[in-house]
């Protein structure tokens, strides 16, 4: 299991790297939230996507991500750039409550990588009437224009 979690560690900072790059491009305000009220914003922002996915609402649960085309997804199927192309394999995946379920995160750490940049380490829980389906993530959240945004996600 040791070597998994290298792994992931690894390509986190691989990613931190990338984001870092890519999102500072965009005209983002140079403030910077308290590490209290940053934790809080996100949790809310993984709150509704529960409750969007839980109602199989993939565009809803969508919400929480970046909208742009320089959103990175890891997952099973490998990286997936934009925003609209991890929708479409959501839907593709999801198709139906059957396969959607009921989800539920457990937040394991929410970290500060720099400024209004944050890591979220955590696992998802998936009841469904096609089997349960579990895993673990590590998404990466920016303040973008006044709203968290999840700018990358590697999920497994």
């Amino acid at each position: 299991m040791k070597p998994i979690y290298t792994i992931l560690l690894a390509l986190l900072f691989v990613s931190c790297i990338s984001v870092k790059a890519d999102v500072t491009t965009e005209q983002t305000k140079q403030t910077t939230t308290s590490p209290s009220e940053a934790e809080a914003a996100i949790r809310l922002v993984m709150e509704a996507q529960e409750i969007a996915w839980n109602n199989h609402d993939l565009e809803g649960f969508m919400q929480g991500y970046w909208k742009s085309d320089s959103l990175k997804f890891y997952g099973s199927n490998g990286l997936t750039l934009g925003w609209e192309n991890t929708l479409a394999n959501y839907k593709k995946g999801y198709p139906t409550k059957a396969e959607s379920g009921t989800l539920n995160f457990v937040i394991n750490d929410i970290s500060n990588i720099e400024g209004d940049n944050y890591w979220v380490m955590g696992e998802y829980h998936l009841k469904r009437e096609v089997g349960d389906a579990d895993g673990v993530f590590i998404i990466i959240f920016k303040k973008i224009n006044g709203a968290w945004k999840i700018v990358a996600d590697m999920s497994c």
